[in-house]
């Protein structure tokens, strides 16, 4: 007679995110990874992280208040209230749902549900997607039950929490981490140079203004191998048209493009921003980039992303202060003017991607919380509680499909 495997526990997990992709992204992908082990997953988040598309179906969504600190003592007054009211709201979702452990990913958006899981004495791990630990993980990284870090090396992070700190990378989409294996475009001396410029809703401008101008003044034999993607703000998009039509550049622009994923597969150089979701998906279908790092970014934190890629050879680092027409057409040509160049650089942007995050970081989370006898309980346990709001109080999200993000 054939044994049969034992039927995988169900343990149930709280994510907190929200506010912008850099933080929704991972989140995403997380749940992704604990749904496929059978798992029940719900996410708390505000009212920008609703709007982001890509959460996967079947998971319960909740949009709590959160507050930030800010704004003078009426601001901070404000912003307190929010965050007690979030809290109360965050402690009901967990009786009802009594999660294993509690997944927060930065932001001011995860910092009730975290003083609610701190207060339930539920068990929760922490998810830093940038090189410098952001300040609401930076408030729980003393009582988290672990740490994840997408570098080896992080900023402003706290001595007494060096024994739990876990490199784990950022978990990136699906459909970009299909294309590691993917080989690096072939690029010729003579043959097109596919070049993808995105900025963000923050960064984008300052891109519209310097990328055309730069890439007018390359080497005409290296100017006239170009053919550009660039996502513009619909403000800027005509200007950054008449500019590339004088230059005689030719230019697909757009304000979103639905297939971002295979636009960056088929490039042979990123331009742009250096977030922790872009750096991830770069490194992950490893693409070769220049990197001009958000000057108003909180505590710089997109200077210290771009450092590994660039001292690993994968990228170079243009800071905005110098993001000049003459800095970026100086840097172009220095990696694309040989191909082997360019590929090398490709090859080190590559090793630098960790395509597992979202499977380390699930195992990571499965080590917390259920004991073996509650587990049990748990599969003995109907569910159609679950399948009422957890919390009349906060707003129920319906689920959405996954998406290309902005």
């Amino acid at each position: 007679m054939t044994k049969q495997a034992a039927p995988r526990a169900t343990r149930h997990y709280i994510l907190a995110a929200g506010g912008t992709g850099g933080h929704m992204i991972p989140a995403f992908a997380l749940a992704i990874e604990l749904i496929a082990r059978g798992h029940k997953v719900a996410l708390v988040t505000d009212t920008r992280g609703e709007a982001i598309p890509g959460k996967p179906a079947g998971m319960e969504a909740f949009v709590l208040p959160a507050g930030r600190m800010d704004g003078g003592i009426v601001g901070k007054i404000r912003g307190l209230n929010a965050i007690r009211k979030g809290r109360r709201m965050a402690l009901r979702i967990m009786r009802e749902m009594e999660p294993a452990c509690v997944v927060g990913f930065g932001g001011y958006p995860a910092m009730p549900t975290m003083l609610a899981a701190k207060a339930a004495g539920v068990p929760f791990v922490i998810h830093e997607q940038n090189a410098v630990l952001g300040r609401v993980n930076r408030f729980f990284a003393g009582s988290a039950a672990a740490i994840a870090t997408a570098y080896e090396k992080i900023d402003r992070m706290p001595a007494k929490a060096a024994d739990r700190i876990h490199l784990i990378g950022n978990p990136v989409r699906q459909e970009v981490l299909a294309l590691r294996d993917r080989p690096f475009p072939p690029f010729f001396k003579e043959g097109l140079l596919r070049v993808l410029v995105t900025g963000g809703s923050q960064g984008a401008r300052i891109l519209s203004r310097v990328v055309p101008a730069g890439f007018a003044q390359l080497p005409e034999d290296l100017r006239h191998r170009l053919q550009v993607t660039q996502q513009c703000r619909p403000e800027d998009i005509e200007q950054v048209r008449a500019a590339y039509a004088d230059s005689g550049i030719p230019a697909e622009l757009g304000t979103y493009f639905e297939d971002m994923a295979e636009r960056l597969a088929d490039a042979h150089l990123f331009v742009g921003r250096a977030g922790a979701s872009t750096i991830a998906e770069l490194t992950a279908v490893g693409r070769p980039a220049i990197l001009i790092p958000l000057a108003i970014a909180m505590d710089d934190h997109q200077t210290a992303n771009a450092r590994e890629m660039a001292e690993a050879g994968g990228a170079r680092a243009i800071p905005e202060p110098d993001f000049t027409p003459e800095a970026l057409a100086a840097q172009m040509t220095a990696m694309a003017e040989e191909p082997e160049t360019l590929a090398n650089a490709a090859h080190r942007s590559w090793i630098c991607g960790r395509p597992d995050a979202a499977r380390d970081l699930a195992d990571l989370v499965e080590s917390f919380g259920g004991t073996p006898m509650m587990d049990v309980i748990r599969m003995e346990k109907s569910q159609p509680a679950m399948a009422k709001s957890a919390a009349p109080a906060a707003t129920k999200v319906a689920p959405r499909s996954m998406e290309e993000r902005r």
